[in-house]
């Protein structure tokens, strides 16, 4: 595993690090060394970060190499609404450069497209990673029904807004049935699972829109045809009423053919993480995301996974069995009680 630094510079409890949230979590690509972020260098991680491994924080690139001794790479650990690059991590990613690191970014403004940074790091030998970027076009696909080819069940984990916790529920669960010895893989759809180590995944949102669908529909199929896993795990991306973000969901929706929904839900949650300075956009209802994605996919939704932000901890099993009784559907907070979650897909793959 590469030895890595996580460049957040002063978003590290912000939603828009996500990307290092999920590598603090889970990371089965590079062993994660600290965080780079000065506004929080005199804590550690787990007291930034709710359920995240401990971690130092360090103020810049060369105070903590002069702790951790070598790196072999910066990720940029946020992605940002547009996926652009912070104007402050320009600095932080050219004394990486400096001291030998490779740099890696999964946002829409590519690293390999500055001049700047792409002429220092030929300079000191080292690569610019994009993982965002879309494979050529001739090598893409088009949707080719291919569902019908595969044996195995295949479960989207949608949210009911983005950034809610999609992927983390998805692992945790992922990692349950692992543990319960079920054939079970899952496909990345955004930067922060690929940069995870995910085996299987695209940036689905950098695809041109004729070939997102296909493009998934691939991925989906390919992971089928090499592991022959039982259950398939697909990557939400957004929410199906998101207005700023139904390309990826409907998408997720039409490549998957889903047997079954895993639903995210933040109850707390007042306003759609997007703009919320100005826009505003309220927090749908769960039945109404539960409708619109049986209109769109045909499936049921087989549970509810809860994100508990912003709700106090004595109230939060009763705001569960709370959402259990009004939906009928097994409910909990999935980095806690995975277990509740595998149980539903291992009672669907038992009728599969």
């Amino acid at each position: 595993m590469e030895r890595a630094l996580i460049l957040t510079d002063g978003h590290l409890d912000s939603s828009v690090a996500k990307t290092a949230h999920g590598l603090l979590r889970y990371s089965r690509r590079f062993d994660i060394l600290g965080v780079i972020d000065p506004r929080f260098c005199s804590k550690t991680t787990d007291q930034v970060v709710p359920n995240c491994h401990k971690k130092p924080i360090y103020k810049g690139i060369k105070q903590a190499l002069e702790e951790v001794g070598e790196a072999d790479i910066l990720v940029v650990g946020v992605a940002t609404i547009g996926g652009y690059l912070p104007d402050s991590f320009k600095k932080h990613i050219k004394d990486a450069i400096c001291e030998g690191m490779d740099v890696i970014a999964g946002l829409h403004k590519y690293l390999n497209d500055d001049e700047e940074l792409s002429k220092l790091a030929k300079k000191h030998g080292v690569k610019l990673h994009d993982i965002r970027r879309p494979p050529p076009l001739e090598e893409m696909h088009y949707f080719m029904n291919r569902k019908k080819e595969i044996d195995a069940l295949v479960i989207p984990f949608m949210g009911t807004d983005s950034s809610i916790g999609k992927r983390t529920a998805l692992i945790s669960v992922f990692e349950c049935m692992k543990e319960r010895n079920i054939k079970v893989e899952w496909v990345a759809t955004g930067q922060t699972g690929l940069l995870q180590g995910a085996a299987h995944g695209l940036p689905l949102d950098s695809i041109k829109g004729d070939y997102m669908v296909g493009e998934l529909e691939y991925k989906i199929w390919s992971t089928w045809e090499e592991s022959k896993p039982d259950v398939i795990l697909v990557e939400g991306q957004g929410s199906i009423s998101h207005p700023a973000y139904v390309c990826g969901s409907r998408a997720v929706l039409a490549a998957s053919q889903p047997d079954g929904v895993v639903l995210v839900h933040a109850p707390a949650r007042r306003y759609r993480h997007y703009r919320e300075d100005d826009i505003r956009w309220p927090m749908p209802e769960v039945e109404t995301e539960r409708q619109l994605i049986k209109l769109y996919s045909g499936a049921d939704t087989i549970a509810l996974c809860v994100n508990p932000e912003y709700i106090p901890e004595s109230e939060r099993l009763s705001v569960e069995k709370k959402l259990e009784s009004e939906h009928g559907i097994p409910c909990a907070n999935a980095l806690e009680r995975p277990e509740k979650i595998a149980n539903a897909m291992e009672g669907l793959l038992k009728r599969h």
